[in-house]
């Protein structure tokens, strides 16, 4: 008997089975036949809900960012965690993607999808930027940091963080260290906090104890 599904239901179980696939087999190699084939569904159906292997990328990278975003909200929300510790939080988890999640990245990462992965950067920036800046604010109220330009620090906050732990980046062991350490010093400048204010809450970023 054939199984009707509702229209985002479907779409859903597509974009879940074609993020299993990419993440094995990887996208190249992974084909819209081999997406048919493990739900058992017609082409038509797909081509429905979308257009090609691309327009799924697309979709997926979509749910994904809305999943970072409703992470990083839940977290920035959690007041009885101290300031500093939630802010490492939020950049943390704007790496935890999950291993269909690297798979979009590595496709992002390739030149003919520069422009695709600059849009997100964009629409991430965007929407995490007021954030940040929000808890740049409490951060000043509580004495811990200052700065005149919380909306600018807080977009150099997300741009520095987004570029210096990217985990798809081929660093050596020795260079992760030092973009570790140089996060921290340059953060602690940027909003004037004392010196070491900030290694007890980034280090757990790492997943290092601090010194």
């Amino acid at each position: 008997m054939r199984i009707v599904k509702e229209a985002q239901e479907r779409k859903n179980e597509i974009l879940d089975v074609a993020g299993r696939l990419f993440a094995a087999k990887g996208y190249d190699h992974t084909s819209t036949n081999d997406i048919l084939e493990e739900i058992g569904i017609a082409r038509g159906t797909l081509y429905y809900h979308f257009k090609s292997k691309e327009d799924i990328l697309d979709a997926m990278i979509d749910r994904m960012i809305g999943q970072m975003l409703a992470q990083a909200k839940a977290l920035a929300g959690q007041k009885e965690i101290p300031v500093l510790q939630r802010l490492t939080m939020m950049i943390q988890s704007l790496q935890e993607r999950g291993s269909c999640g690297d798979e979009i990245m590595e496709q992002l990462h390739k030149p003919q999808n520069a422009l695709m992965h600059q849009k997100i950067q964009e629409r991430l920036s965007v929407e995490m930027n007021p954030l940040f800046i929000a808890l740049i604010e409490e951060g000043i109220e509580q004495g811990i940091c200052q700065t005149d330009y919380p909306s600018e620090a807080a977009e150099m906050t997300f741009l520095y963080a987004n570029i210096a732990f990217d985990e798809l980046s081929v660093h050596s062991e020795e260079e992760r260290q030092r973009k570790r350490a140089a996060f921290i010093y340059n953060l602690e400048r940027l909003l004037k906090m004392e010196q070491g204010s900030m290694q007890e809450a980034i280090m757990p970023l790492f997943g290092d104890e601090p010194e």
